[in-house]
């Protein structure tokens, strides 16, 4: 069995500059997986790539099997690919309602997206309790539980993930990783950017890091978590 996302020798730039370069990695269904890196290493050009916001330059991404390199944002998040982007980028002046009923605009399944917003509901109760609040007024760990709840309306098979904790506190950095092991368990494939490489990896069933815009390690989350090289570059050990 192939696996759900198969990233293969992607490279990316912005005009001239390179930000991608030879980048592989797969993701198995049910897995959490993790890229972490320095900023500026290509974590994020990556997700807006798989999610169609930019093309690869040269390289394969497969989704389910299916070569989704060529193809519109929107015709991949139907084929059930969900980004969260870093910083959150909620609607300050729309409800929480209306941001997630805007996570849900390729569907016309009413019922289905009723209880799926009931579904978020539970997951996150503020979000229930000031569901006719702007967002706007929110705080950075509730507009990211808001960003998640936004991009699960889609009911994405892939999930993806990009510093959901970003400015958080250290509390609410464990809400958030908390509930991205629910969602698993929940069925759904979660890829990971993350700065916080520790509780990434902790987290995750396999990690890959990429620097300079290159895969240069991969393995499981623990296995990474205990090499001494991981552990001098990203957890400031010698």
């Amino acid at each position: 069995m192939s696996p759900l996302l198969e990233v293969t020798d992607l490279s990316v730039a912005y005009g001239a500059i390179e930000a991608v370069r030879d980048v592989s990695f797969v993701v198995e269904a049910g897995q959490i997986v993790s890229l972490i890196g320095a900023n500026g290493a290509g974590k994020t050009t990556t997700l807006r790539t798989i999610s169609g916001l930019l093309r690869p330059r040269v390289g394969s991404i497969r989704f389910d099997g299916v070569e989704i390199g060529a193809l519109a944002a929107h015709n991949i998040l139907n084929l059930g690919i969900a980004h969260s982007p870093e910083g959150r980028r909620t609607f300050g002046r729309m409800t929480v309602e209306e941001n997630l009923l805007l996570g849900a605009y390729t569907r016309d399944d009413k019922a289905a997206v009723d209880k799926d917003m009931r579904n978020v509901y539970e997951l996150f109760p503020v979000l229930g309790e000031r569901r006719d609040q702007k967002a706007g007024l929110f705080s950075g760990g509730e507009q990211q539980m808001l960003a998640i709840g936004r991009a699960m309306m889609s009911r994405p098979r892939l999930l993806m993930l990009d510093e959901p904790s970003m400015g958080l506190s250290p509390i609410m950095t464990q809400r958030i990783f908390d509930t991205i092991r629910e969602l698993q368990s929940q069925g759904t494939t979660i890829l990971l950017v993350e700065q916080n490489a520790l509780a990434a990896l902790a987290l995750s069933d396999r990690g890959y890091v990429i620097d300079l815009g290159t895969t240069t390690l991969e393995g499981p989350g623990k296995v990474l978590l205990s090499d001494p090289q991981v552990r001098a570059a990203y957890l400031g050990e010698d």
